[in-house]
């Protein structure tokens, strides 16, 4: 069943960053299929030449500011923005693996993490909450995980992602706080997904009950459910893929 963005205006504008993954490019299906969805720029590393047609694909780099400005330019020129969705995220990678302890934990993987995790989403913030539209409900939401929440944090390990994403819902709570001077209506907020079967759980996906193991489609769908319903009054908040509240 698709699901339409009812709480945006008719026509409303949608960009993604991180089509390239699982549950960005899971999004950027759901949104093509919304009658109500005006335009969808989906954002690459490198756009595939067989881009669905109903998709305006954009290239950006996460580590280049540069990038990320422009991108902003060239989205932006089309006019405001109703929804950005920051879908982007690392694990793991080549020299970058989750910390089992203290002693694992080294300065360069530390530095990529923040980059990746939380200095990038936060440039996207600064280059394209300024296009977000108003008045009226508009939407800025990046993927962040529960074990960023420093209060829910029981078992250690996992450092430099941990403390990457927690930095992460902390910028995201300050620029909320700032885009609601200028937006009245805006929701800024970071999403939680769960577990989904993706490249960057599948390492670790071991113990995880079947209930709760997501595929991409879902875990989009649901999340942007949680979009869909969400209001000014969530603004800076970190909430999961049923609109639950996850303490900081």
């Amino acid at each position: 069943m698709g699901l339409s963005m009812g709480s945006l205006r008719a026509g409303y504008r949608a960009a993604v960053f991180g089509a390239g993954g699982g549950i960005g490019g899971a999004m950027v299906r759901r949104l093509a299929d919304d009658p109500r969805c005006g335009a969808v720029h989906a954002g690459f590393r490198r756009p595939p030449a067989d881009i669905d047609a109903r998709v305006q694909g954009f290239s950006f780099d996460l580590e280049e500011e540069a990038s990320l400005a422009a991108a902003a330019g060239q989205i932006g020129a089309d006019g405001p923005l109703d929804l950005v969705i920051v879908a982007t995220g690392v694990l793991h990678a080549e020299g970058l693996e989750p910390e089992k302890s203290w002693r694992s934990l080294q300065a360069d993987p530390l530095l990529r993490a923040f980059a990746i995790n939380a200095a990038g989403p936060a440039l996207i913030g600064k280059h394209l909450l300024p296009h977000l539209a108003r008045p009226g409900k508009a939407v800025f939401a990046a993927l962040s995980a529960r074990v960023g929440s420093i209060s829910d944090n029981r078992l250690g390990g996992w450092h430099a992602y941990r403390a990457s994403k927690a930095a992460l819902n902390m910028l995201v709570r300050t620029l909320s706080v700032e885009l609601a001077r200028s937006h009245r209506e805006a929701v800024c907020i970071t999403l939680h997904p769960g577990t989904v079967d993706t490249a960057l759980s599948a390492p670790y996906q071991r113990g995880v009950r079947p209930e709760r193991l997501f595929t991409a489609d879902l875990a989009a769908g649901q999340l942007l459910s949680v979009i869909d319903r969400s209001s000014s009054a969530q603004t800076g908040l970190m909430l999961d893929w049923t609109g639950s509240e996850i303490p900081f």
